[in-house]
Order: structure tokens, then C-alpha cells, then sequence
């Protein structure tokens, strides 16, 4: 069966070096380009329940945890057992992607995620769950999570080819804050309707379709004749890194995802009960919901109207313009005191945050090495996901100290500085 219109260009023999690789959609405005190819509509369906299914279980998990055990230190191990295995384990999950199917890596990560849920469901139907069954499900649901990044992005890479992987990479994005948004609505109705036990039993099956279709998805495991060396730890990538062509464009990003991840991150979406509060709405008022989900929503808003026109290819100089932009705005966020206003920021807010992420991976992937991809990927996700475990602390911490408003706008004041320094980091790399 012929797969798809690019194949011929993804076979050993013809699979373009680091050196020739065409740039991410170059020059033609396409319009949702990556949904030419059958396969990757298909994945990204699937992919897009499994994230649902992902945030479903955090809905349902977190609840049963203040339900049971009223334990804040708990709550705080859930939010680090969730980021900190991409810290310690992205580039080492990114190698294991380059050496093995990435297929049968997403197949084991969607296996962990149904294990957990069916875990949660048969001990709460049983009344057996304790402190420690909690902990334990935690940190395998945060270490799947992990398993699943780098295979995916490889796998779509393989799908779409580079010309069009932007917008294969703004479209999964796109999905993925799909999931974010739909997630807590669906497994609030769950909890609702049949109970958490029940609806994390059902749960399990949201990953299913991911699951099987895995089984036939089309990839061909690229032959290198000169692997790298076999170690596969963060220093040994950046070593190897320095020998790239691309070297300088793949670490000016990186770099990117992980100041953006360190200075703000998840760190406002805990604080969003006090903001909310303290331009006029309850913690439980439909105006609180709102400016929760603006994020998202306009996260889907501007990757669909994006890629509706083709717009923005990827180039590092835009995408840390883009993340200068987002500085200013979370900065505004941080100082405003009107609803309608905080509103509409966190709205544009979210618009950047999908285009210059999905810019800085784009440009990651394209620029990699094919021997090295997975672990850059890994190396990439290390800083745009790991680092996001210490903006707990830029804007947690330093908010219970001098309050968040300050602390959020001085976090974002900090990052925009070093978004600066990158920017001429990056003006100099040809």
C-alpha cells in the first residue's frame, strides 16, 4: 500500500542530510497542510482522546486525593511527579526513540496511562487505596507521559515529512490543548454521572483507538551507518551537538523553551484562583472558568486560524520575537485590573505561547541531525516541559513573599531580558 506522497523522501536513500534540509512549509501558504496526509489525520485524533484521557485522569485522580487523604504536601507531589521525570529522563526517553521503534515506545507509554486509570478505578471500587498506592500511581503516570513525548514527535516528523512539520507540530499542539480544554469537562461528568471509581474504568478506554492504531502505523526505522556514540546522556548530546551544522539554531531554541519554562511555565494556572479574586470573581464564579480556559482557548483558536492561512513559518528570530511578545503580555496580565482586559491578554496570551513553542520545536526537529533526532527532541522537552517544576517557584513562592502580581510581573520582566540576550544570540548564527 502506498503510504504517502512524501516516502520517497523519508528512505534511507534519499532521506535529506542535516546539511540540505528543506526549511519547515518554505515559502508556500498552505492551508492546514499536514492534513493532507491520511495518517496524520488519523493520529491526530487518536493522539488528541489520549490527552483527553490524560486530563480526565488528573480531573478525577486530584480529586479523589484532596477527597481522601486532605493532604497539600500530596497535591505538591503530584504537580513534581508530573514535571520533574522530563527533567531527569527526556533526552534518555529521546535516545531510546532513535534506537528503537517509536511505535512500540508510544504503545508501552499508552499502556502505562490504561494501567493507572484501571489501577485508580479498582482500588477506589474495592476501598483499598492508600498514601502510598497514590504516590506510586503518580510517579508511573508522569513517567509515561515522559515515554510518550519523543516517539510521537518523532513519528509525525516521519508522517509529514520537513516541509510540512510546522504544521504538524502546531496542529498536535492544537489537539493537545484540545484535551486541556475538553478534559476537565468530560471528566467532571464522569465523576458526575458514574461516579470517579466508574469514570476512571472508562477512562481506560480512551486510549485505545492510539493503541491499535499504533500497530499499522506507516514508519519505516531509518538504517544509519555511523550511530553515535551509544551514551546517551544530556552532556554527551550537547557534545555531539557542537559537530552540527545547525548547532547554534537547535540550541538558541532549547534554550528558548527552557527560559520561557523556568520564568512562568504552568506557574500561573495554580495562581489563577487569586487573580480571578482579585479583579471581582469567586473562586467558583463562571467568570473564574473563563479566565482559567482563555488560555487554551486562544491557543486553539490561533493555531486553527493559523494554519487556515499558511501563516508564520518558522525562523528563530520570530519565534523569540513571539516570546518577547508573550513577556509583555503576561507582564500586563500581572498589572491589569480589569476583567474584560486580563480577559482578552490571557487570550492573546495563549495565541503566542502555541506559535513560537510550536515555531521552536519545528525548527528542533528540522535542524537535527536524523541519528540524533530523538535525543534533541528529548534534550528540547527537558527544557519546555521539565523546567516548568521550578516555575512553582519564580511564581509560587516568591508570590507568597511579596504577593503574585509583583512576582509574575518580575518573573516576566527577568524573561524578557534573557529573551533579549537570545535574540542577539541568535542574529549572530547564520
Amino acid at each position: 500500500m502506498t503510504r504517502i506522497a512524501d516516502l520517497p523522501a523519508h528512505s534511507p536513500e534519499n532521506r535529506p542530510t542535516p546539511q540540505t534540509a528543506p526549511p519547515p512549509d518554505s515559502g508556500k501558504k498552505v492551508r492546514f497542510a499536514a492534513l493532507r496526509e491520511r495518517e496524520f489525520r488519523i493520529y491526530l485524533i487518536a493522539s488528541a482522546l489520549a490527552m483527553m484521557g490524560d486530563n480526565i485522569e488528573h480531573v478525577i485522580s486530584y480529586w479523589v486525593l484532596f477527597d481522601r487523604f486532605h493532604s497539600p504536601a500530596l497535591g505538591g507531589f503530584a504537580i513534581l511527579s508530573h514535571w520533574l521525570p522530563f527533567l531527569f529522563f527526556s533526552v534518555y526517553f529521546g535516545a531510546l526513540a532513535d534506537r528503537y521503534d517509536p511505535r512500540r515506545i508510544m504503545q508501552i507509554a499508552m499502556l502505562m496511562f490504561m494501567g493507572v486509570s484501571l489501577a485508580w478505578g479498582l482500588l477506589l471500587l474495592t476501598g483499598t487505596l492508600e498514601l502510598w498506592h497514590a504516590a506510586v500511581l503518580l510517579m508511573i503516570h508522569g513517567m509515561a507521559g515522559v515515554l510518550w513525548g519523543p516517539g510521537s514527535q518523532l513519528l509525525i516528523h516521519h508522517l509529514v515529512g520537513h516541509e510540512h512539520l510546522q504544521s504538524a507540530v502546531r496542529l498536535n499542539s492544537t489537539s493537545r490543548t484540545l484535551g486541556l480544554l475538553f478534559g476537565p469537562a468530560v471528566g467532571g461528568g464522569l465523576m458526575l454521572i458514574l461516579s470517579p471509581a466508574v469514570g476512571l474504568l472508562v477512562n481506560a478506554v480512551v486510549y485505545v483507538p492510539l493503541l491499535f492504531w499504533l500497530w499499522k502505523a506507516p514508519y519505516t526505522h531509518p538504517k544509519r551507518e555511523a550511530q553515535p556514540a551509544r551514551t546517551a546522556g544530556m552532556w554527551e548530546t550537547l557534545s555531539l551537538l557542537k559537530k552540527t551544522p545547525h548547532g547554534g539554531t537547535i540550541v538558541s531554541m532549547i534554550l528558548l523553551a527552557g527560559v520561557t519554562s523556568f520564568f512562568v511555565g504552568s506557574g500561573v494556572q495554580p495562581q489563577m484562583p487569586e487573580f480571578a479574586n482579585d479583579l471581582g470573581a469567586g473562586e467558583a464564579d463562571m467568570r473564574y472558568s473563563v479566565l482559567l480556559a482563555a488560555s487554551a482557548a486562544g491557543a486553539v483558536i490561533g493555531g486553527l486560524l493559523l494554519e487556515s492561512r499558511g501563516l508564520l513559518p518558522a525562523n528563530p528570530r520570530s519565534a523569540i520575537v513571539l516570546a518577547i511578545l508573550w513577556c509583555m503580555v503576561m507582564a500586563g496580565f500581572a498589572v491589569s485590573t480589569s476583567y474584560p482586559l486580563s480577559l482578552a491578554l490571557m487570550l492573546v496570551a495563549g495565541f503566542l505561547n502555541l506559535t513560537y513553542g510550536a515555531m521552536a520545536q519545528t525548527l528542533v526537529q528540522v535542524h537535527a541531525p536524523p541519528a540524533l533526532r530523538g535525543r534533541l527532541i528529548g534534550l528540547y522537552n527537558l527544557s519546555a516541559n521539565g523546567l516548568r517544576a521550578f516555575s512553582g517557584i519564580t511564581i509560587g513562592v516568591l508570590g507568597g513573599l511579596i504577593g503574585i502580581h509583583w512576582s509574575l510581573a518580575l518573573s516576566a520582566m527577568a524573561l524578557l531580558a534573557a529573551c533579549i540576550a537570545l535574540l542577539a544570540f541568535a542574529m549572530r548564527v547564520r
